[in-house]
């Protein structure tokens, strides 16, 4: 996320799509309300129900789950056709006069894919660009070539028509228009339009392609770069943000250092591999620097014990072309290929989705470790549903931890923002903090290895751990040890030249923290646990802890509270809000500008002095934004493809119905027998509502925590499914009906809520239903838990079971995320076929 929280308040249009801020993301609205208070902003909600956001909003539109790029499209088109876009910045700022290979072919001249498609996958030869014989890709600053990315764009998008929109959404035309209109607005300099998404637009076959559409909206309007603007990702809890950047994903290091594959031997091989060149001259192309961040990670892993070289060598490697993301590691579960699983702060029993296929694979295993507050569907899988414990051969630990209010440590959330949070009690019991777990596992595994050796035993015991002491029995576990890790040091005493004052030199000592990721080398003289954050902790101390609240430029920067990465800079890519003379685009909302000797305000982002040339996206090779982007495997440009289950027979738009490069686990794919999808070629009359899941206010994440909350059970005790009254009349059904919603994988038991938030969509002439339901509960009940037995309040507590009992193994194409927001089911009234 390249802005702020605080940011928001700086927009003229707010556009809600994939979120629902009021009801679930409350900080993020506060700011919301202060732009329509105090600058007159418009907010915009498109959503397939009136939601809480909607009911606050200036601007409503319904939209069918599933149908984001068509509308996105629409608008993208109809920026084009009313010359709204920002052209100073289009032509200067992004790819959009790159020339691309006259080969490339796009979906509406080949049969709705694009050029290269063999086998599910995309060979990109025609997807290159044009090259002179010096190799620097050939522009048109015109953007009139038919080949430049800006004509391409045209092209593509002409398909979009209102009227083709309209049939494919459902969204009335009128109402399409008024949201183009007021968008496009923003697409001057004295304007600002930030879009604010969560997992309405992730949990797609196309999610990825859902946040690239907005993101060519957001740079063809200027609005990246700016304050006021950016694409704001709506965090599901407050250290997502912080867990991506340490390397939670099993694609990257820590830093967003890709993860080396298994055919890269030498840590120069995976170094060049990843290390982008560019024949731009005026690109800084920070990603050159790769080398030094990638040998001070290995520094903060394995010290001097190892020479980087070897450090690299015991490193875990991915199998080439192999995929560990959430699907395929219980696809494989499933199948038998894991011996043990550690279940760590999560409850994938509810949480992941074909919850019956999760479940079913845990009892393949021959050991789980669950680690979490109380006990839960997962710890508990043996004795669940359908469950018969006697041939269930799974033995299950339950290790009690912290609480986040039991432990101190950081969180980083969704803007970067690095805040230090305080231990307030200690944990009940014999509860520890999960560093003290991880410790005294850790401990305990490297002594079984000095004792028995095995593979690469020194993958372990040459791990440095600095991080605490033994207190007692157990190892106490330090997490300011740990920040200052993070950050790094310097191992050698070194003398450098100042990175950003030429001629100036700088003596280190051995042991002092490295000042900026500026200072970091690539010769094994520094560590970085996570190079983003160097600059984290430094000799004034521990940056997340900081509380000043001086806002010199009244725009909510506040750059004295806590640290944001990357070295406190606050609006990320800030070079693209002046113009190529290095005049802010708007004096008024000024992020950074030129006093005569340095750029003041926010801290830059790499920016060149005014009038040198250097464009301001500093981690793309060409310093230029992507319009086209040919580094995703699904297509350069986002284009409109049905869920994989839908209501219609074909895409409306093209006659590929599906994204082509998905990866399918039923028997046309991996071939796993509990997978199976209806309506992917033809409807299945038998599931003929689109579903979609929610969250509520009074729960989170799987309710773990909350449905543990009597208080808050009482507001919320129970699975519902969410009805318009049209299918309530059609259906039989009146509110607080008990009733199934079923699909082909499983069924729920829910209570009927009829309301007029939902509307039938007319699509293409045809009445479609959507239906949704909050994906916070599971079958444990009080009396399961065995709390406090006789209290009264205690017995409060949910009811149902969990809403990805219902949701199928498919994924985003580039990602894996599983698309829990577009399946189909039946809703009938229980007891009633």
């Amino acid at each position: 996320m390249t802005n702020h929280w605080v940011d928001i308040k700086n927009s003229d249009v707010i556009l809600i799509m994939g979120s629902n801020p009021a009801s679930n993301h409350p900080v993020s609205f506060k700011w919301i309300m202060e732009a329509v208070e105090k600058r007159g902003a418009k907010v915009i909600c498109v959503d397939p129900r009136f939601t809480q956001s909607a009911s606050k909003s200036h601007l409503y539109a319904p939209l069918r789950s599933g149908t984001d790029i068509a509308f996105l499209g629409g608008m993208i088109k109809y920026i084009l056709d009313n010359n709204l876009y920002f052209e100073e910045y289009v032509k200067n700022y992004t790819n959009a006069g790159f020339l691309v290979n006259p080969a490339f072919k796009m979906p509406g001249q080949n049969k709705g894919v694009f050029s290269g498609l063999t086998n599910g996958k995309y060979e990109k030869d025609t997807w290159t660009y044009q090259t002179d014989a010096e190799g620097v890709i050939k522009k048109d600053k015109t953007l009139n070539d038919p080949n430049c990315v800006f004509q391409l764009l045209k092209k593509h998008y002409s398909r979009y028509t209102p009227e083709l929109v309209e049939k494919i959404t459902g969204t009335p035309k009128d109402k399409l228009i008024e949201i183009y209109k007021l968008y496009g607005s923003t697409g001057k300099p004295d304007k600002a339009g930030v879009e604010l998404y969560a997992m309405g637009w992730t949990q797609h076959t196309v999610g990825v392609q859902n946040i690239r559409t907005m993101c060519i909206i957001q740079l063809l309007l200027g609005n990246m770069g700016i304050a006021g603007g950016g694409i704001a990702a709506m965090r599901g809890e407050g250290n997502v943000q912080g867990s991506t950047d340490h390397g939670l994903l099993f694609h990257i290091w820590p830093g967003y250092l890709g993860t080396p594959t298994a055919s890269l031997t030498t840590l120069k091989e995976f170094n060049e591999k990843r290390t982008p060149k560019t024949k731009e001259k005026d690109s800084l192309n920070w990603w050159k620097n790769f080398p030094k961040y990638s040998a001070s990670f290995l520094r903060s892993m394995y010290g001097t014990n190892l020479s980087i070289e070897d450090a690299y060598k015991v490193m875990p490697k991915l199998d080439d072309g192999a995929n560990y993301s959430w699907l395929t590691i219980f696809d494989q579960m499933y199948k038998g290929q894991f011996t043990g699983f550690f279940a760590w702060g999560m409850n994938p029993a509810c949480s992941g989705a074909h919850s019956n296929k999760v479940r079913q694979a845990m009892t393949k295993l021959d050991w789980m470790v669950n680690v979490n507050l109380f006990d839960n569907e997962t710890g508990s899988f043996w004795r669940g549903p359908g469950m018969d414990p006697a041939k269930i051969k799974t033995e299950v630990f339950l290790l009690p931890c912290a609480s986040s209010i039991e432990k101190e440590g950081s969180i980083a959330n969704s803007g970067r923002l690095m805040q230090w949070r305080y231990k307030a009690v200690n944990p009940p019991g014999e509860a520890l903090p999960d560093g003290d777990i991880m410790s005294e596992i850790f401990f305990k595994v490297k002594e079984l290895y000095e004792q028995k050796g095995g593979p690469l035993k020194e993958a372990i015991t040459q791990l440095t751990w600095p991080y605490g002491k033994m207190a007692g029995k157990h190892f106490h576990y330090e997490p300011r040890k740990v920040a200052a890790e993070i950050n790094g040091f310097f191992l050698t005493d070194k003398k450098l030249e100042n990175p950003t004052k030429k001629g100036e030199f700088k003596e280190f000592k051995k042991g002092d923290l490295v000042p900026t990721f500026a200072w970091l080398q690539d010769d094994g003289s520094t560590s970085s646990g996570c190079w983003i954050y160097c600059g984290s902790v430094t000799e004034k101390g521990n940056m997340a802890m900081r509380r000043g609240q001086a806002d010199p430029t009244g725009l909510g920067l506040f750059s004295e509270w806590a640290w944001s990465w990357p070295v406190n800079r606050r609006i990320i890519y800030n070079g693209a809000s002046v113009d190529p003379q290095g005049n802010p685009w708007d004096p008024k909302r000024a992020v950074i500008k030129w006093s005569g000797e340095k750029w003041v305000g926010d801290v830059p982002d790499g920016t060149g002095n005014p009038g040198k040339g250097r464009p301001p996206f500093i981690m793309k090779p060409d310093g230029v934004a992507s319009l086209y982007g040919p580094g995703l495997v699904d297509g350069p440009f986002p284009e409109h493809y049905e869920p994989v289950e839908c209501p219609i027979e074909k895409n409306i738009l093209s006659p590929q119905k599906n994204n082509p490069v998905i990866k399918r686990f039923d028997a046309s794919g991996v071939g796993s027998d509990l997978d199976v999808y209806s309506g992917v070629t033809t409807c299945d009359p038998r599931y003929p509502f689109i579903c979609s899941t929610y969250r509520v206010s009074e729960h989170w994440q799987t309710g773990v925590l909350t449905r543990w909350c009597p208080w808050l059970a009482e507001m919320q005790p129970g699975m519902f499914v969410e009805i318009s009254q049209e299918l309530a009349k059609e259906r039989g059904i009146v509110n607080g009906d008990e009733c199934i919603v079923k699909s082909v994988r499983g069924q729920v038991e829910a209570r009927a809520i009829v309301t007029p938030r939902f509307k039938p969509f007319n699509i293409d002439g045809n009445t479609i239903h959507e239906v949704g339901i909050p994906w916070h509960y599971g079958w444990i009940t009080t009396k399961d838990r065995k709390y406090n037995p006789g209290d009264k309040k205690a017995e409060v507590f949910t009811q149902g079971d969990a809403a990805n009992l219902l949701t199928s193994t498919i994924g985003d194409a580039n990602t894996m995320i599983p698309e829990s927001k577009a399946f189909m089911v039946n809703v009938a009234k229980k007891g009633v076929k």
